[in-house]
């Protein structure tokens, strides 16, 4: 499995409208196009935490060619008044907002 974490500014008060964007969203085929197997969405004092799951490490190659479908692209516009950019001098893309990941532990099989 491979996890990405966007990591942006949100308004905790519109964390129910961001939900119902996404549950919109994954409620269609989006979600298995981009290869993504699990989304959780979290905020802490101002902060939006997007945790992805993909089963492979190709969640970013599926969701480049996703970008041009008029269903991610709504849901890009549709975020906008409710989510914006950590640093929006630095930010193009969701990538400029992916957090590093330094540490990895998993129980044993």
């Amino acid at each position: 499995m491979h996890s990405t974490l966007i990591v942006a500014r949100m308004d905790p008060g519109s964390a129910a409208e961001v939900a119902g964007l996404f549950g919109e969203f994954d409620d269609s085929e989006m979600p298995h196009l981009m290869g993504t197997r699990r989304r959780q969405l979290f905020h802490y004092r101002g902060l939006y935490f997007h945790l992805q799951d993909f089963e492979a490490d190709n969640g970013g190659r599926l969701i480049e060619q996703a970008k041009g479908d008029e269903r991610f692209i709504r849901i890009s516009d549709d975020l906008k008044p409710f989510i914006e950019a950590y640093d929006p001098a630095t930010w193009r893309s969701p990538a400029d907002a992916m957090a590093t990941r330094f540490y990895t532990w998993e129980a044993g099989a």
